[in-house]
């Protein structure tokens, strides 16, 4: 019997049941209501919001992101971009919560270097440990290192993502073999973050097994974001179906998809 299509295959976050398998950024968009239509077009049902670039009401005279991304509608993933210390972190974290009524899932990212925007590990360790002591449910931003992923799946973050690439590259999956062994190891979700460039890259992530791709700039920065939003959709449905179907093994020889063995001549 074959399985079903990947509309009834939910993505489990934190207890909670997504038909979705993309996650989408709401930054670098030209205005809000880009944001509302590539988001739709991506069929998003998690969406990531940067608490130090986007007004969630702490600007109470701003154009408000929940005006166009209801909470009723959409989770909200509070992140801590463009934090560089777990303290920095942890502070955003807490924020959100009051700001969200108690809102406790949260992206975890702490950076270590401004150029290349690479976690720093030591960092995301430490306020991963603070950030679940204290009650959050924290998705974590980090490297594709196998032993950092298992250590921060045992600290008890819900999800472990780890780049793809350096985040906004647009390079796609460079080192398969690490997220691979992430992958087979983990019993949270793994869902890839950074590097995604386009369609063919996302459902390379979906084909290794990955349960989920978080993206932002590869749609935002597209030059018809909402174009983009709708083929990294199919990609990633593609390519959880694709993972669940099995590939077949590679070989160096042809395999004839109409054999001539056994007929009569």
């Amino acid at each position: 019997m074959s399985a079903a299509p990947s509309y009834d295959d939910p993505l489990i976050i934190a207890g909670k049941s997504y038909r979705s398998r993309l996650l989408t950024g709401t930054g670098k968009f030209t205005d809000f209501e880009q944001t509302r239509l590539a988001t739709e077009a991506a069929g998003a049902e998690i969406v990531t919001v940067a608490l130090r670039r986007m007004n969630l009401g702490q600007n109470p005279n701003e154009p408000n992101l929940l005006d166009v991304l209801p909470p009723d509608r959409y989770t909200l993933l509070p992140n801590t971009a463009g934090c560089y210390t777990a303290d920095d972190a942890v502070r955003t974290c807490q924020l959100a919560r009051e700001l969200l009524d108690g809102h406790a899932l949260v992206k975890l990212e702490v950076l270590g270097d401004p150029k290349t925007l690479f976690p720093d590990v030591v960092q995301t360790l430490a306020a991963a440990e603070i950030l679940v002591r204290d009650g959050f449910q924290v998705m974590v931003y980090t490297s594709d290192d196998p032993i950092v992923a298992r250590r921060l799946e045992e600290m008890g973050c819900v999800a472990v993502m780890p780049l793809a690439a350096p985040i906004g590259s647009g390079l796609g999956v460079q080192n398969r073999w690490n997220l691979l062994e992430i992958i087979e190891n983990a019993k949270v979700p793994i869902l890839v973050d950074a590097g995604v460039g386009t369609a063919s890259d996302a459902a390379i992530a979906m084909e290794l097994g990955c349960d989920g791709v978080l993206m932002n700039t590869a749609i935002a920065g597209a030059r018809d974001p909402i174009l983009m939003a709708h083929a990294m959709r199919k990609a990633i449905e593609a390519g959880r179906d694709a993972f669940r179907a099995g590939r077949i093994p590679r070989k160096r020889n042809a395999n004839a998809s109409s054999p001539i063995d056994g007929l009569f001549f």
